[in-house]
């Protein structure tokens, strides 16, 4: 029988995936659950020794011996403390210790407690990987310690090895042990494919297994690399889901598509194999989140685990265009076919679409001049609403600053990108972002071919589809950050070419003077627009998105 603790017998059940076979064990009141778990498990070899600095030597002595992680499991307080002279010198010799750690409800710390101290983090400049888990009370708490653990456990075989920590707080009662069976876990792999040879068996065997995979690219360094990638596995009939911040070569936006797929199962994906950073699209990681079976797999240099649709199942430490150069994909036509006519419906929808007056109006204008411009645009969008709108229209390769999604530093990272390039740079940006950015102005290095499209609607447009917000004094003042502020004085003061716009006529008439004419300081248009108006344009996009028959076209013959 096994402890009535979850997230005991989740870690339990991991250890065996994750094949780990010994453990130390020192005694304890709070790590009992932990320790009668372990006892338990056929599978394990464990070793009692009472003094927990000695206990760390032992499982140091033994993984050096037997080449295999070994676990040391210690209970609350101090005992944690002196496995720490052990756990560096697993550091330096790169040892795969699995140090399990018990602990008090977080509650409870530094309250004067017995046995109660800052336990995570302590030992942190000396394992590759520390995680701190709480008895899980929800679904999200759940995924959480699985996610954390896995984590932790492959940290520790990773490489050469290292030592990890996992710190479990343990509610009581603590001996209740009237669980059977241990849950069926998922278990997380990592595969990290010989220099001679790109191909990840495991990987491989669940593509050939598939039947509707797909491709996910998050954001990616700019390269004409990835244009080709994308171009070879469309061409192997893949269906491939990018925004402009990965690839030049997308189909449809994918906000458009998701408006259209996300309601209907049978577009769920049954492989999902995912490269690059962030997706702008909230829509497209609930979409797949929902494709709860799916065999998901994300493929990274550094073999980090990022399980953004909650369905991973392996890591592949690996260069991504390699993986996806040497992978052996299935053809499902039919699968792919019905893909493309989602995304011939999306298409329609976005060139017919015309939008009123707003952001949303004048980014479609700029685009379509920019795309009527030779060469390979550099082209930076703000964060917010901005790069929102810019998928919808942009076929080309898109910067912007998501890997923490922050407002800051937009303007200054375009102007920093106009220092490294002879070509224009454009900047199109939100109101709040440039003035909170605007000292990127300040600065006499910047040249004629920075410009920037202000998008100034007089506050942060997006919390006004927030109907519940409506209802709150905070609103407009404190939330949106409501403003009758101009860039105009800014650019005087800089010596920045400034023109303005109130219409869709003036944005017409100024939009090829950023395009295309030649200055010695940055030009800046503002285009003054109403928050509500360019909300208004956004959300009519997709209630105007003519319903597709979505069952019938997964169904094709």
């Amino acid at each position: 029988m096994y402890s009535n603790q979850e997230h005991i017998n989740c870690l339990t059940s991991l250890l065996v995936a994750h094949q780990v076979k010994y453990a130390v064990l020192c005694p304890g009141s709070r790590n009992a659950p932990i320790v009668h778990n372990l006892n338990a498990c056929a599978i394990l070899h464990c070793y009692s020794v009472t003094d927990e600095r000695s206990a760390g030597f032992y499982a140091l002595g033994l993984s050096l011996m037997l080449h295999e992680p070994v676990v040391i499991c210690v209970t609350s307080g101090t005992a944690l403390l002196n496995v720490l002279p052990a756990i560096a010198e697993a550091w330096h010799q790169h040892v795969p210790l699995i140090l399990i750690s018990a602990d008090r409800p977080v509650a409870w710390i530094g309250q004067q407690d017995g046995q109660t101290l800052q336990q995570q983090g302590s030992l942190s400049h000396f394992v590759r990987c520390a995680v701190d888990i709480s008895t899980p009370h929800t679904a999200e708490d759940y995924w959480f310690c699985n996610r954390c653990l896995n984590e932790a456990l492959i940290k520790a075989q990773q490489g050469s090895g290292a030592p990890v920590h996992i710190n479990l707080h343990i509610d009581e009662p603590l001996y209740d042990f009237a669980v059977s069976e241990l849950p069926e876990e998922r278990s997380i792999s990592l595969c990290t494919p010989t220099l001679q040879s790109a191909i990840c068996q495991p990987l491989q065997a669940e593509l050939h297994r598939a039947l509707r995979p797909v491709v996910v690219m998050g954001q990616l360094a700019f390269s004409a690399d990835w244009d080709a990638v994308v171009a070879h596995l469309q061409s192997q009939g893949i269906v491939v889901l990018c925004e402009p911040l990965s690839s030049s070569t997308i189909e449809a936006p994918i906000d458009a598509l998701m408006a259209l797929a996300e309601t209907a199962d049978i577009a769920l994906p049954d492989f999902i194999l995912y490269v690059g950073g962030t997706l702008v699209s909230k829509q497209l990681k609930a979409f797949l989140r929902r494709a709860v079976n799916a065999s998901c797999w994300v493929v990274n240099e550094e073999g980090d685990i990022y399980d953004t649709f909650q369905n991973l199942r392996g890591v592949v430490q690996a260069t991504p265009c390699a993986i996806l150069k040497a992978l052996v994909w299935g053809r499902d036509v039919t699968w792919r076919q019905s893909w493309q006519a989602l995304n011939v419906h999306a298409m329609n929808h976005v060139n017919s679409f015309s939008p009123h007056y707003s952001s949303m109006q004048v980014i479609r204008y700029f685009e379509q001049l920019l795309s009527e411009l030779p060469g390979v645009p550099v082209v930076h969008y703000g964060n917010s609403m901005a790069v929102r709108i810019g998928c919808l229209y942009a076929r080309h390769f898109i910067y912007c600053n998501r890997g923490v999604n922050g407002i800051e530093g937009s303007l200054s990272t375009a102007a920093g990108q106009s220092l490294g390039t002879e070509e224009n740079v454009f900047c199109i940006i939100g109101d709040l972002s440039f003035f909170y950015d605007q000292n990127a102005l300040w600065n006499q290095n910047l040249r004629g071919n920075l410009r920037i499209l202000l998008l100034n609607n007089g506050g942060g447009a997006i919390f006004s589809k927030f109907e519940g917000l409506r209802q709150s004094e905070a609103r407009e003042k404190f939330v949106m950050g409501v403003h009758q502020t101009s860039a105009k004085g800014i650019c005087m003061a800089c010596h920045v070419d400034y023109y303005a716009a109130t219409s869709s006529a003036d944005s017409l008439a100024m939009l090829p003077i950023l395009l295309t004419q030649k200055r010695e300081r940055p030009v800046l248009l503002e285009v003054f627009t109403k928050a509500e108006d360019d909300m208004r344009a956004y959300e009519s996009f997709f209630q105007t998105l003519v319903s597709a028959d979505v069952k019938e076209i997964f169904n094709m013959k």
